[in-house]
């Protein structure tokens, strides 16, 4: 059975709330701005659920809220780097168990990504800047992350 769900956009955020990546899969280039948005705002809720559930180890954090067209879902990883979804709305149900295997392909893609032993970041010099690998992933190098994040949006289909 195919899934009904549809991915808009997905959005990485490091513990210090910097993104990490943002990728929009809407054909609109001018909703672009508004998936950044919904990653910004989704932030506070994120937050205030991980605080609730504490150290019950659930990195699912289900429906954050829903707004016009879009249902955005939150997940957090032991490391605390958010990932955030941005889902079409449509008239048929989600499951959860479809949700929950996304986010888990999203997190083993980052995984992936940082536990690259040959992955070599760049970083300043000047050790009084505190430079995070995550403020990075914009470069080329990060580009088989990027392209994996693609790989699994195409593979569950786009908007």
């Amino acid at each position: 059975m195919p899934s009904t769900l549809k991915l808009n956009a997905v959005a990485f955020i490091s513990p210090q709330n910097h993104p990490i990546l943002i990728r929009t899969f809407s054909k609109q280039d001018e909703n672009t701005i508004k998936y950044h948005y919904i990653a910004h705002t989704s932030l506070d809720i994120i937050e205030e659920r991980a605080n609730m559930t504490g150290k019950l180890g659930d990195c699912y954090l289900g429906l954050l809220y829903s707004m016009e067209d879009v249902a955005v879902y939150g997940y957090i990883t032991p490391l605390k780097v958010k990932i955030v979804l941005a889902l079409a709305l449509s008239d048929a149900v989600v499951k959860d168990v479809e949700v929950i295997m996304l986010f888990k392909a999203m997190h083993m893609a980052y995984y992936s990504a940082i536990s690259n032993p040959f992955l070599r970041l760049e970083s300043s010099m000047d050790s009084s800047i505190d430079q995070s690998p995550h403020i990075l992933v914009g470069s080329p190098k990060w580009k088989n992350f990027r392209k994996r994040v693609d790989e699994i949006a195409r593979t569950l289909g786009t908007s």
